[in-house]
């Protein structure tokens, strides 16, 4: 069993070393560019301008290095109207969801980032793959393994890259806690908790209340300790046991409205999760042979804080979603492979549908496998 384990880490990290080459955290926080002066930048549409595009994805391709802000598809003219002005598109390049095939003769946009509904990732992200397009899909990747299988499927059959909204693997202190943990620096990882919540009362009719469209805190916001517990183990999960609750029924009718869920590693190292809108915590724990690492804060947009057995971490802070979508462009120009890429989002999905089913069978569930 250890040489096992220890075989699975290694691959792990032979994995990651291949996307993230000999990256360290000075010119990562410096720049996710390497490009020079003269190389074009690519053109970056935006599907989806709800309040995710509105208040990190434009701001970040404002600073983009490698990329623009080229196009947008939306399905309201006023929305158009005003990016169309702040962005300075022009009327060639804004699209709507009736003409957004027409996109595939536009030599002005080289990638879309999909940012539409849950329940709508998979569909429009293939239909941009089936257009020539390089994607970038927000988390979570789909509704389920069989989706992002076919995603996966499409963006092969393109020739094109496919990668996941996963901004904290640009964060300092996320890629330091793997670092750490991943290479064992304070020993083995033996028990680890992931959870993230947020205390609020939802908005009754919101698309993040219907079953039928995504919605729900297992997608929205359990793909974050999902993430975190894989790469602090830097191994797959083999098994996992789940459970869910409802405390107000008036809002969460087609969903339940917390979930908990414990994930269980072939050497026995197990991970205790919550996500939730009616707790609020952002923590990442990992317990060591030879200390414990608390990241605390996590999965901010800023203002991480991790404390190790050495003393606390201290990084400058960075724009996540700007590193992200300039590593993503970098990697299509370079014909690099995505540190996050579909098989990622796969990984993660076949988590959530094992917790579906083990919350519908009340018993222990093995994982898939990709």
């Amino acid at each position: 069993m250890l040489n096992k384990k220890n075989s699975n880490r290694r691959t792990f990290l032979k994995d990651i070393s291949k996307v993230t080459g000999a990256i360290t955290l000075g010119p990562l926080i410096a720049s996710s560019s390497c490009a020079a002066d003269d190389t074009k930048k690519l053109g970056v549409a935006l599907v989806g301008l709800g309040n995710y595009s509105t208040t990190m994805l434009g701001p970040a391709l404002k600073e983009t290095e490698n990329c623009y802000l080229a196009g947008i598809v939306t399905g309201t003219p006023e929305k158009a109207e005003k990016w169309s002005k702040e962005y300075n598109i022009p009327e060639k390049n804004i699209y709507n969801y009736d003409n957004y095939e027409q996109i595939a003769n536009n030599p002005d946009i080289d990638i879309i980032y999909v940012v539409v509904p849950n329940s709508l990732h998979a569909e429009y992200s293939i239909r941009a793959l089936e257009a020539g397009k390089h994607v970038i899909c927000e988390k979570p990747m789909a509704l389920n393994a069989e989706e992002a299988r076919a995603m996966i499927a499409a963006a092969k059959k393109a020739n094109r890259k496919l990668s996941i909204g996963y901004r904290m693997h640009y964060d300092p202190y996320f890629i330091e806690v793997k670092r750490l943990t991943q290479n064992e620096i304070y020993g083995s990882v033996n028990y680890i908790e992931a959870a993230l919540g947020y205390s609020y009362t939802p908005q009754k009719g919101s698309w993040k209340l219907k079953k039928s469209m995504g919605g729900g805190s297992l997608y929205n916001l359990g793909v974050y300790p999902i993430q975190s517990a894989r790469y602090a183990k830097g191994s797959e999960p083999k098994y996992l046991t789940a459970q869910a609750s409802t405390k107000r029924p008036e809002y969460f009718s087609e969903i339940p409205e917390m979930y908990t869920w414990q994930l269980w590693w072939e050497d026995g190292t197990m991970c205790g999760s919550y996500c939730g809108p009616n707790a609020g915590i952002d923590r990442l724990y990992v317990g060591c042979t030879e200390g414990k690492i608390n990241m605390e804060p996590c999965t901010n947009y800023t203002g991480q804080a991790v404390m190790t057995p050495s003393g606390p971490l201290d990084y400058p802070q960075v724009f996540q979603q700007k590193l992200q979508i300039d590593d993503f462009a970098r990697c299509v120009r370079d014909n690099e492979p995505s540190m996050v890429d579909g098989v990622d989002g796969l990984k993660d999905m076949l988590i959530i549908d094992a917790i579906h089913e083990a919350i519908r069978t009340g018993g222990r569930v093995e994982i898939g496998e990709v």
